[in-house]
């Protein structure tokens, strides 16, 4: 008998707890809603970037790369730091949630605990979504072309959101152990900078000093934005089984370090 209530209840149980998540990544996508220059200003920086990369640099590093187009390879880089720097919304979201008050709110309703990281994280990869297929559009423009076939290259911007919501999670982490919104946005960029840069994100790996190389070629931004290129370029997987498993490792560590600091925070 009490086995047939678990399956009775362990589907609704289900249900409730996705409706919990639906709610809170509502709430938080609402915060756009409200203050849309957030929206607007978190857009216009990674367009900048796109943009001041292909014509300043482009003339310089373009003979490098080995590509007709230098926007051929730098789009590829450029979603990538899209997928990160947009990571570093779910520390501040969270901290700023922390500081006011709002978690112990949370606390205090009848929802699932995991809602409230998987509401913030959730938003967060909806946000870089737009973000990604905003930076396409406008590589498109700049004579960017998907070389590698529709299939390949939906593929790889699959990839590109599912490595910045892993990086989420360890903003999480962050963001749930500073807990102040100014020190974990300073903290945030300040290990983000050298894996987006001291990668073969923006300029081949081979131009680098030999004892940099190592750490470029290896790390998890290089070997992703690799398997990015190859499918969006070759319509080659490449490095994708490397990418992947970066990217589970990162979920399998931080998710249990995000879910023990949200304890913790109690």
């Amino acid at each position: 008998m009490s086995t047939s209530v678990v399956e009775r209840t362990w589907p609704e149980r289900l249900r409730n707890n996705v409706s919990d998540v639906l709610t809170l990544v509502k709430r938080n996508l609402r915060r756009y809603e409200r203050i849309p220059q957030l929206l607007v200003f978190s857009t216009i920086q990674p367009v900048m970037f796109l943009l001041l990369f292909n014509y300043v640099f482009g003339g310089a590093i373009g003979a490098t790369t080995g590509t007709g187009n230098y926007i051929e390879f730098l789009l590829p880089g450029i979603l990538m730091q899209v997928a990160l720097f947009g990571s570093t919304a779910t520390s501040v979201g969270l901290a700023d949630d922390l500081s006011k008050g709002m978690v112990d709110r949370f606390r205090s309703l009848p929802i699932a605990r995991s809602a409230v990281l998987a509401g913030r994280t959730g938003a967060d990869l909806l946000r870089n979504t737009f973000v990604v297929l905003l930076m396409v559009a406008v590589g498109m423009v700049l004579g960017f072309r998907f070389q590698g076939g529709f299939a390949y290259g939906a593929g790889a911007m699959l990839l590109v959101l599912f490595f910045g919501y892993a990086f989420s999670w360890i903003s999480a982490t962050i963001g749930l152990t500073v807990h102040d919104p100014e020190t974990v946005q300073v903290a945030s960029f300040i290990w983000i900078f050298p894996l987006v840069f001291a990668s073969g994100a923006f300029v081949p790996v081979a131009t680098m000093p030999g004892w940099l190389q190592p750490f470029a070629e290896h790390q998890p931004v290089t070997v992703t934005v690799n398997a990015v290129r190859s499918m969006m370029l070759e319509g080659a997987p490449g490095d994708l089984g490397q990418a992947l498993i970066w990217i589970a490792g990162i979920l399998i560590v931080f998710i249990s370090l995000a879910v023990w600091a949200y304890k913790r925070s109690a």
